[in-house]
């Protein structure tokens, strides 16, 4: 059976990987027939409704999920088509409550137009009464316009292009579809940064939080990682879904914060607090990926993460600039300098390209069979190159999903944990090793490459990366 899934138009790259990382978190047979950036519409073929209703449930970027009863250029087409398919189910809702709604995207119907679409579909005889709030079936007449930006006539030139809008416009797809269930976008409005007790200026938005947590398949049951924890924003999103989250940082004041009599919680804690997700929090320790205190074995089942760019500051890593000197124990009070509270590790310079190295190597170790990472990577935009993505032989990169800013971008890469035996072609990835340097533009190049831009001409209301 075909239907029909309404996409929200924000985030369009991110739009059909989640729609396919869900499919396999629950095992849905999922083809998709027609699919297209511009457009909010996407016609998929599926083995049921309840698989339907299952599949949106938990999306982010999708708004809605429809049995396909018609699809035409015309309503010409669309009135046959809809004859063809589904003429044998009019008599089932012959008797049952139902309301129409008409759906225009980036166009628009008068209410007398809207009334007169309805009416054309008169030949399917519903005489069950017409209930505007909660019917028994929600009817749906969707119809897209081109927009001035993608209108194909204006690309090609056409001195006398169709009309966009007004009474004259004509739609170039039209839809009927019955409604069988919502996603959970609603929740993004839930887990806002602007209502949350505990963010910084790195914290990431709740919508990518979300979508990366949909990625990474978090579920009850399953255990979620985040190596470089921040103020606990994937974990949250990880958390929603039912999973368990473990985070770590470098600076252990990232997650801990500062006490607050008012909640008797702190930092990171005092956000899963607040959402009532508080079972769902594992730990948070300070750590790095190259002195890590986990299990060096297959035991997680999501590594989550937005790794710091360096260009605020240059990346660093636990341990000693120079070791080959030997550096004398600092005694306080006859108490070990490293074991007095609020003791912070000393840092050394590190690489970009070894960060990657090291995230994808532990991701290696650590995740289970089918594990899933799901990491943030910055790229600067620079024309005529192309993006190499890091790759490791034990893992195999399902989706990359670019989100552009003014003159640098990031990519949220999805990479599956393969069987034991099993080996990924990583001939095309980036595996550059460290570059030799002591400063943070010698170890890392989207910094060096990031300064060497001239700046927007436009203030950019994203900020500038961590």
């Amino acid at each position: 059976m075909e239907y029909l899934i309404r996409f929200a138009q924000t985030h369009e790259p991110f739009r059909k990987p989640e729609l396919q990382a869900l499919a396999s978190l629950h095992n849905i047979d999922l083809e998709i027939i027609s699919y297209d950036q511009i457009s909010p519409y996407c016609v998929v073929r599926l083995p049921s409704e309840e698989a339907a209703r299952t599949l949106i449930s938990r999306s982010i970027l999708a708004r809605d999920v429809f049995e396909l009863w018609g699809h035409g250029t015309t309503y010409e087409d669309l009135h046959a088509d809809v004859r063809r398919r589904t003429q044998h189910l009019w008599e089932q809702y012959e008797q049952v409550s139902f309301k129409f709604n008409v759906d225009s995207f980036a166009g628009k119907r008068s209410s007398t137009q809207k009334t007169e679409i309805i009416q054309s579909f008169s030949y399917m005889a519903f005489k069950g009464p017409i209930r505007l709030k909660n019917p028994d079936e929600d009817f749906w007449v969707m119809e897209q316009f081109y927009d001035r930006t993608h209108n194909p006539f204006l690309a090609a030139g056409a001195s006398h292009p169709p009309p966009l809008t007004g009474p004259d416009a004509l739609p170039v797809n039209i839809y009927l579809a019955r409604k069988l269930g919502e996603s959970s976008r609603e929740v993004v409005n839930k887990y806002d940064l602007k209502k949350r007790r505990y963010i910084s200026t790195t914290s990431m938005d709740a919508e990518l939080t979300l979508i990366t947590a949909n990625m990474a398949h978090a579920a009850p049951g399953k255990l979620i990682y985040d190596p470089f924890v921040g103020t606990g924003s994937f974990s949250v999103a990880a958390a929603h879904f039912g999973a368990i989250t473990l985070g770590s940082d470098i600076d252990g004041r990232s997650f801990r914060g500062k006490e607050m009599d008012k909640w008797k919680m702190t930092g990171v804690q005092l956000n899963f607090q607040q959402y009532g997700i508080s079972s769902q929090f594992g730990d948070c320790f300070t750590s790095d990926l190259t002195n890590t205190p986990l299990l060096d074995r297959q035991f997680l089942d999501g590594i989550v993460c937005d790794p710091p760019y360096g260009v605020r500051e240059g990346l660093r890593v636990l341990g000693m600039r120079d070791t080959h000197r030997r550096k004398e124990e600092l005694i306080i009070d006859g108490l070990p300098a490293h074991l007095r509270p609020g003791y912070i590790a000393p840092k050394k310079p590190y690489g970009f390209e070894a960060m990657m190295n090291d995230i994808l190597a532990f991701a290696a170790r650590t995740l289970v069979t089918d594990g899933r990472l799901c990491m943030w990577m910055p790229t600067s935009i620079e024309e005529g190159t192309e993006v190499s993505i890091p790759m490791h032989e034990n893992l195999e990169v399902l989706s990359v999903s670019v989100q552009p800013f003014n003159n640098w971008s990031r990519r949220l890469i999805t990479y599956r944990r393969l069987p034991e035996g099993v080996l990924s072609d990583v001939s095309t990835g980036r595996r550059k090793e460290d570059e030799a340097g002591v400063n943070a533009d010698d170890l890392n190049a989207f910094r060096r490459n990031y300064f060497s831009k001239k700046p927007p001409q436009k203030k950019s209301p994203i900020p500038a990366p961590q």
